[in-house]
């Protein structure tokens, strides 16, 4: 599943600046992060409320995310958290449910959660400690006006209005396996056409209605700047993709404190709260540590 860059790095920033106490040289939390995040230094700066912490952090920007290179990259991050080069990540439960364990049963996210921190425990020694809050799916997006003029609400109620619309996406979601032709399936819909778009052309499609509907991530900054509406994944076709931390055991050993830290961001971002984050990052050009500042100091924790 394909991730933006400003929301993994939002991610990463929070992390690193939840986690940043002034330490000891050498007694350092690495934090693993996409390759191409911009994310060289330490981070000594932050002090988390109400924890007592004794160590720095500092980002491991060489994991990177392509669809096509999965399976490698996952063994990427196993063999840097094997060997210790790094000590947690954020990661998504979607990914790791199909990805990393090559699970395709669907769970309720509570019931795919508590097998990810079972299986996880029992075959890596690693543990997932809290999930952020916001869940990074794909989801169906029409404008606010046109959700409101035909009461659509749900992934089910567009089948009906689906033969008068026409569908757009770039052109890897028409070639998915959890994508265009089973989403079809699953729901009924016969569209009366469909468009390739560029990824970055999408919103001004579906703002200039050149397209009726789109796919998108429930985080995506810009489906307020188009007044756009999600749809609910009603039969829950599309997996859930809520991000949470991924520890090595043997550093929970030498620094229990690092729960404490982390259940802090437990439940902290909801989808909304992540896409206008991710606004400000994408559409204005404002720099990540900055928003992820503000947003922990809004919150209470910085």
């Amino acid at each position: 599943m394909k991730k933006k860059f400003g929301l993994a790095g939002l991610v990463v920033m929070m992390v690193m600046l939840a986690l940043g106490a002034a330490a000891e040289e050498g007694n350092t939390i690495i934090i693993g992060c996409d390759m191409y995040a911009p994310y060289t230094y330490k981070n000594r700066t932050g002090e988390f409320v109400g924890v007592d912490v004794d160590f720095a952090t500092e980002a491991f920007g060489r994991l990177g995310y392509a669809v096509q290179f999965r399976e490698i990259v996952w063994e990427n991050k196993q063999s840097y958290l094997d060997s210790g080069e790094i000590d947690l990540y954020p990661e998504y439960t979607g990914t790791a449910w199909s990805d990393v364990l090559k699970r395709t049963e669907k769970l309720t996210p509570e019931e795919m959660y508590e097998e990810l921190q079972e299986q996880y425990k029992e075959q890596f020694d690693m543990e997932w400690i809290g999930l952020y809050g916001f869940n990074n799916t794909y989801t169906l997006a029409v404008k606010e006006e046109f959700a409101e003029e035909h009461n659509t609400e749900t992934f089910s109620d567009l089948a009906a209005l689906a033969p008068g619309m026409k569908f757009g996406a770039e052109y890897d979601f028409y070639e998915r396996t959890d994508g265009y032709g089973p989403l079809c399936a699953e729901y009924g819909y016969q569209f009366a056409d469909t468009a390739d778009l560029d990824i970055g052309l999408k919103y001004q499609a579906i703002g200039t209605d050149e397209v009726d509907v789109i796919n998108a991530f429930t985080t995506d900054g810009l489906l307020g700047a188009y007044g756009l509406k999600t749809l609910k994944d009603d039969k829950n076709f599309f997996p859930s993709y809520y991000c949470g931390t991924v520890v090595r055991g043997e550093i929970l050993k030498i620094h229990p404190e690092l729960r404490e830290v982390l259940m802090k961001m437990d439940g902290l971002l909801t989808d909304e709260e992540m896409a206008q984050l991710n606004y400000r990052v994408e559409n204005n050009g404002e720099d990540e540590k900055t928003v992820a500042v503000d947003f922990l100091m809004e919150k209470g924790l910085l």
